[in-house]
């Protein structure tokens, strides 16, 4: 997946004429955003189709699968038969699980994203004990993308290590939550940045910013 600028627009607005129209605001600079519940539950897995019709972009459906592998299916096939480029899936519900989802995207020729480790300080109480081992087992299923925090460069950097040099990594909590964006570049392909460009006065002047302290 090519990421433009290496910037993943992190939609995460509860109506779409504001995401509609933060999009119109950023799209000549990237080319990839990421919808996760609070779109989706507000307004549908319509919003999918709207925003690749509208604006070409590529969509990344954050909606950390993980249940059972059934569940897991039926939730990725719906995903990608929205129109989803990629869907992300927590990795702590074991191997099973995660094939479910891989299964899926393979068979639509899409992108599985392995969530290894959130950004959020509550990361560190469970999942971050884990993470190494959800990031091996990745390797070992032959997952290529994976997402790991920006907030903990020393973890970020840890994941790299272990998914290798040509695996993909996207790297949420950039801005708002403390990361910064042209350190976690060191180690990571995309930066998912939500609220300091949506809640940005002027969006376009927010990523131009950000596309600028990255160059």
């Amino acid at each position: 997946m090519n990421i433009k600028n290496n910037i993943i627009l992190a939609m995460d607005l509860m109506n779409l004429l504001d995401g509609y129209s933060v999009a119109e605001k950023v799209s000549k600079y990237i080319n990839t955003i990421k919808i996760g519940y609070p779109l989706t539950l507000a307004e549908g897995l319509k919003t999918i189709e709207i925003f690749k019709e509208s604006f070409d972009f590529q969509v990344i459906c954050d909606y950390k699968v993980g249940d059972i592998p059934e569940t897991n299916s039926k939730i990725a096939n719906l995903s990608f038969d929205a129109g989803a480029d990629g869907l992300i899936a927590h990795g702590f519900v074991g191997k099973d699980s995660v094939e479910a989802c891989l299964k899926v995207a393979n068979d639509y020729r899409k992108e599985l994203f392995l969530l290894t480790e959130m950004s959020h300080p509550g990361a560190k109480m469970f999942l971050q004990k884990t993470a190494d081992k959800i990031a091996e087992m990745g390797v070992a299923m032959s997952i290529k993308n994976y997402v790991a925090p920006s907030t903990r460069l020393d973890r970020l950097a840890t994941i790299r290590e272990i998914v290798g040099k040509d695996s993909v990594i996207i790297s949420p909590g950039v801005g708002v939550q403390g990361g910064k964006a042209k350190d976690t570049l060191k180690y990571a392909n995309g930066l998912i940045i939500g609220r300091s460009i949506y809640e940005a006065n002027d969006p376009e002047i927010a990523i131009k910013n950000i596309i600028k302290s990255i160059k």
